[in-house]
């Protein structure tokens, strides 16, 4: 049992989430840009696996009521985001060149490069509904 001024420990981020407001040119981007497979999708949203988390991308104004499950398993209370966000995904430091091809290949700008100090690159760049989206190699935190 853990101590009242202590939370007891917690494991890795599962999921991550953005809004669009096209989710069909979402889709494209996240399958045809970042190579990413949807595992679950249908009108109000797409789960994308991304290592060790899900990338869940909902559609704007699809989140603001309780969904009630099938077979009583429970509900998802309602969410929403708006603005800009940001949202950055780990690459082998071998592939950053060929990230950088990829995405120009694409018309992708490269908005920032960052070299971290312990030799991390950072790259970011924005998808089609101008969240912030980077492509980092280890180094840049502790645990990566």
């Amino acid at each position: 049992m853990t101590s009242p001024h202590h939370a007891p420990p917690l494991g890795g981020v599962i999921e991550s989430v953005l809004y669009t407001a096209d989710m069909k040119r979402a889709r494209d981007f996240f399958t045809q840009v970042l190579g990413l497979e949807p595992h679950l999708e249908d009108e109000r949203f797409t789960a994308y696996p991304t290592g060790d988390t899900m990338l869940l991308v909902f559609q704007q104004g699809q989140t603001g009521e309780t969904v009630e499950l099938p077979h009583g398993m429970g509900t998802i209370p309602p969410h929403d985001g708006a603005g800009r966000q940001h949202l950055a995904l780990a690459i082998p430091s071998a592939s950053l060149d060929d990230w950088e091809a990829h995405l120009a290949a694409r018309g992708i700008e490269i908005e920032g490069r960052t070299r971290w100090p312990k030799g991390s690159v950072s790259l970011y760049f924005r998808d089609p509904d101008n969240h912030l989206l980077e492509l980092v190699t280890p180094g840049l935190w502790p645990n990566y």
